[in-house]
């Protein structure tokens, strides 16, 4: 019998305990102080691995590992990490090693780390890189937040339209070899340009590898050129790029000219932060990151906890001025928690398929009056269905007929409401200039329990008492 391998004595082991046990390796090392087992634990790592295991870490743990092994944070790295987590360790680093690591990334990369830094350092940073590196990323603070100027790098590819595809391949060519910095370290498309530096159009990598040396590229190029201005909004830049199918698209300046290109593994990013960004905002809550305290996350949702309550006592309110009704007939107050409920589910499924609408631009002023035709419908004939079936609980369960078409009345009456102001709610907000996510949850939930609570004890007091 053969003795059993080192890799027979953990044949069941998944990648995600594999990755455990990195991390509590790595947790050790740092508790002892052990610099040359930190180096092995994270030596040929993919730079998103070791952000990932760093991300793992606590904030004292962090901390550690930056004082043993600064060296390890190399560039690419911190370009992987969480912003919120390069906040905390740059102040750590030295300075030299900041500006080496913003020279060695592309520009957009540089411009993310460079915002993460303290105000008070910047200037010093900056006073370390070169003419060039340290005008791309003034360039880039001239641009809001969010921005397609904030978003672009600066390196990119760009040759004459009467260029031959040889003469293209030789100058990339060339321009590496002398280690040109304006060359990407990875790109797609060549930006074909008139004698202005205006983009006429584009030429993909595949189509140039494949074309004869003798070609012309204005005769091969792509004119169908989706062009981007700086100030656009990193969401409307994300639309274009799902819209049209872009692997990159250039950037130009107010004249027209080539500044820039935004590539989609930035665009990846965007739209993931962005769907999060409008996930959370529907609940109230911002994301809780590995990174993130107690303290923090109270202070992040506590705000609209305070809505929450005073829309709650209005609610309750509501209810409040049918006490003596509910107390000549307990069977309200069995159900009228029925009728708000399922009014809140109705907005809520109206509400969010309104958000996601909004947000991939499928909602526009030329349908909008169909959208809310069919929510409404929807809302009513759902309203329907379900008045019937709750009326007839109700009349098996109390044996009033009364209360029954009282309590199924209330319900296609609130169902309704919830319908249309889960679909009316986002637009408004969205008219008058506010984020549709972020606040329409609570107006939609203080809507459908005021209107049920009112209408089936209004009802109630109508027809019962």
């Amino acid at each position: 019998m053969s003795e059993p391998s080192e890799f027979s004595e953990v044949p069941h082991t998944s990648i995600a305990d594999i990755d455990v046990g990195h991390v509590e390796a790595l947790r050790r090392a740092i508790r002892k102080g052990d610099s040359g087992a930190i180096r092995v634990l994270l030596t040929d790592e993919h730079p998103a691995e070791m952000a990932d295991r760093f991300e793992q870490l606590s904030n004292d743990d962090q901390a550690a590992l930056v004082e043993l092994t600064p060296d390890v944070i190399s560039p690419l790295m911190l370009a992987e990490l969480e912003d919120e987590v390069v906040e905390d360790i740059l102040p750590l680093l030295g300075r030299k090693q900041i500006s080496k690591a913003m020279e060695e990334l592309d520009s957009d990369d540089a411009i993310q780390i460079f915002e993460e830094l303290p105000k008070e350092r910047r200037a010093q940073v900056l006073a370390d890189l070169p003419e060039q590196d340290r005008k791309e990323i003034e360039d880039g603070f001239a641009f809001d937040e969010e921005t397609a100027g904030r978003l672009m790098q600066r390196e990119f590819v760009a040759a004459p339209a009467f260029w031959t595809v040889a003469q293209t391949i030789e100058h990339m060519r060339t321009q590496s070899t002398l280690g040109d910095d304006n060359l990407p370290d990875k790109f797609f498309d060549i930006y074909v340009i008139d004698a202005h530096f205006h983009p006429l159009g584009y030429l993909p990598l595949s189509t140039l590898m494949r074309s004869q040396p003798d070609l012309v590229l204005e005769d091969i190029m792509d004119t169908n050129l989706t062009v981007i201005k700086p100030e656009l909004d990193q969401e409307d830049v994300a639309y274009l790029f799902e819209k049209y199918n872009l692997i990159s698209a250039p950037v130009v300046d107010a004249d027209g000219r080539l500044s820039g290109m935004i590539t989609v593994d930035d665009i990846v990013e965007i739209i993931q932060d962005e769907h999060t960004e409008d996930m959370l905002a529907l609940a109230g809550v911002s994301e809780a990151g590995l990174v993130d305290t107690v303290g923090s996350t109270v202070k992040a949702r506590a705000p609209w906890l305070l809505v929450n309550l005073f829309t709650a006592i209005v609610a309750s309110f509501v209810i409040s001025l049918f006490q003596s009704e509910i107390e000549k007939l307990v069977a309200l107050a069995v159900l009228m928690p029925i009728v708000a409920s399922m009014g809140g589910n109705t907005g809520t499924q109206a509400l969010t398929v309104a958000i996601r609408a909004i947000a991939t631009r499928d909602l526009t002023p030329a349908n909008t009056a169909r959208v809310i035709r069919r929510e409404a419908f929807a809302a009513l004939a759902n309203g329907i269905i379900f008045a019937v079936i709750l009326g007839l609980i109700t009349y098996f369960w109390f044996r009033n007929i009364d209360l029954s078409l009282v309590i199924a009345a209330a319900l296609v009456f609130n169902l309704l409401c919830a319908g249309l102001a889960g679909i009316l709610v986002p637009l408004t907000l969205r008219k008058f200039g506010a984020d549709p996510a972020v606040a329409s949850s609570v107006f939609v939930t203080t809507v459908t329990d005021v209107v049920g609570f009112l209408v089936f004890l209004g009802l109630a007091a109508m027809f019962l008492l």
